[in-house]
């Protein structure tokens, strides 16, 4: 550990990197073209050492961060950056989470070398593949849409259009994708642009030293937290529905060692990788658990790849949480990670009683459609997810209506929805009762309905509409979900993973978990 810094000059930097991954992300949100990018923000932003390792973050999405740096070194091993390069990857068996998610790398050079780099990853409405949106029942990678390896779209500033129209080539929403990625250049080149700025106001060997110590500090406050823990092993399994393809739930288990400061979380009671996308890679996981670590942490900390240095994780190749190639991964980012919070929570709870919250809605209720607009005469793709329950705690009853754990999206207006897609949204609101009874109710879920104006290929990707979230100390388990196709006045429920062709006029109906209880619900008084 290096030898430590002035405390003031250390609060300095740790505010001046997040700021920069802060303004990267202003910069994608307002220059993105698509809803997805725009409305939900669903993209992130973050600043790396030379060694592809996180010094900070923006408030951005969980899932993705966490998984960056191991996209930023595959790219490290795979090419030779030169000043004015930009770097895409998405490949889920290169530190990518899901082929929709697009990463975008740039190297800042200082004294002929890269430095640093600025990174973002943002979140493609439709990559292609077998459906519309990119999120299919698939059952490998290359039904998902277009894998995209470590590849230079810009080089010594100068943008490569053959590798940009390979790629627009691929997709049904071409002009969107176009305004995307450049928005995500833009992003990066911010960030550049920023980071140079500190490095010649400071100079580079006070930045380097810094990065350095704010790495140091959060490790620091990780390991102060795990001595708080009684040192002991402690476990907790849940299950995923189904893979989409089966009926058969997939377990997901963890046992968390703490000892010294130190926590092993160690996955091999888990299922077997699956036929389905609900298949995690290792990027995943370790977002996961950096997530969920990282909030045992009182203290205001950056998050930053010093997180992973008292941690061990044991998650051997092929099983669900740790998949190998070729297995499809579109549900494993949004769907699987949920879930591992969930058990990693759940045996914390555990090893930590009365600080960790009851289950949450678990999902991420991805929605994805597209078809051919007639109107406007060209191809549509749209994705987005919705909130649900959160889990209710020993202090206070869970918020309702909210994304929660690995994703930090908003919601896309309904204005806008509208007015960019042949479809209106017939009613959202909340899903009274859903929450989990307790001392402390869970949060209440969704309700929304879409209307469609065109025949729509629509895939539904969920989860906890078969197993619900788990209340703790006595509380209930939230309400499951539900997906239900209304056609001609017919209802039909719909599975949690489902791909169908709706016609205009029909409507689908989707009921997002409430979360978890907590404590025992208080005895109503008997009447006399």
């Amino acid at each position: 550990m290096r030898k430590s810094g002035d405390a003031i000059e250390l609060e300095i930097f740790r505010n001046l990197f997040i700021s920069i991954a802060e303004e990267m992300g202003a910069v994608l949100g307002r220059t993105g073209l698509s809803p997805n990018i725009k409305e939900r923000k669903d993209y992130s932003c973050a600043v790396f050492n030379r060694r592809g390792e996180t010094l900070a973050q923006g408030s951005h999405i969980p899932v993705h961060l966490g998984a960056m740096p191991l996209s930023v070194q595959a790219a490290l091993g795979a090419l030779t950056f030169e000043d004015g390069d930009l770097v895409l990857v998405n490949d889920p068996y290169r530190g990518g989470t899901h082929l929709p998610d697009i990463t975008a790398i740039s190297p800042v050079f200082v004294r002929g070398r890269p430095a640093f780099f600025t990174a973002n990853r943002a979140h493609h409405s439709d990559v292609g593949g077998m459906s519309p949106g990119s999120m299919p029942l698939a059952t490998e990678i290359f039904q998902e849409g277009l894998i995209l390896p470590p590849l230079k779209l810009v080089s010594r500033g100068r943008l490569n259009e053959d590798v940009l129209n390979l790629i627009l080539a691929n997709v049904r929403t071409p002009e969107e994708r176009r305004g995307d990625l450049l928005a995500q250049i833009a992003a990066c080149e911010k960030g550049r642009g920023r980071v140079l700025e500190a490095v010649e106001k400071f100079g580079l060997d006070q930045v380097e030293r810094y990065a350095g110590l704010i790495q140091d500090y959060t490790e620091i406050f990780l390991r102060k937290t795990l001595r708080t823990i009684s040192p002991g092993t402690y476990a907790f399994a849940d299950f995923l529905d189904n893979d989409g393809i089966t009926e058969e739930p997939v377990r997901i288990s963890v046992r968390i060692t703490v000892r010294g400061g130190r926590a092993k979380i160690d996955f091999r009671g888990s299922s077997p990788q699956v036929k389905g996308g609900v298949n995690a890679n290792a990027a995943v996981t370790i977002s996961a658990v950096l997530y969920v670590f990282r909030s045992l942490i009182e203290e205001d900390i950056p998050v930053n790849t010093g997180l992973l240095r008292p941690l061990e994780i044991v998650a051997p190749p092929g099983l669900i949480i740790s998949a190998r190639f070729p297995a499809a991964t579109a549900a494993g980012n949004v769907e699987t990670s949920q879930r591992i919070v969930d058990v990693l929570l759940g045996a914390l709870a555990k090893a930590m009683p009365g600080r960790i919250p009851a289950a949450s809605q678990g999902t991420m209720n991805n929605i994805a459609l597209g078809g051919i607009d007639p109107v406007r005469g060209r191809s549509f793709a749209y994705y987005e997810t919705l909130g649900g329950g959160m889990g209710a705690s020993r202090e206070r009853p869970g918020l309702s209506g909210v994304h929660t754990h690995m994703t930090n999206s908003l919601n896309t207006p309904l204005e806008s929805l509208e007015k960019y897609l042949p479809l209106r949204i017939r009613a959202y609101s909340l899903r009274p009762g859903s929450g989990g009874a307790g001392a402390n109710r869970g949060g209440d879920g969704l309700v929304r309905e879409y209307e469609f104006g065109v025949p729509t290929r629509v895939t539904i990707m969920s989860e906890r509409r078969v197993f619900p979230p788990y209340g703790l100390a006595g509380g209930g388990p939230g309400r499951r979900g539900r997906n239900i196709l209304i056609s001609k006045g017919r209802r039909t429920v719909l599975g949690s993973k489902s791909d169908v062709t709706v016609q205009a006029g029909d409507v689908i109906r989707i009921e997002t978990p409430g979360g978890g209880g907590y404590g025992p619900p208080a005895r109503k008084k008997e009447s006399r």
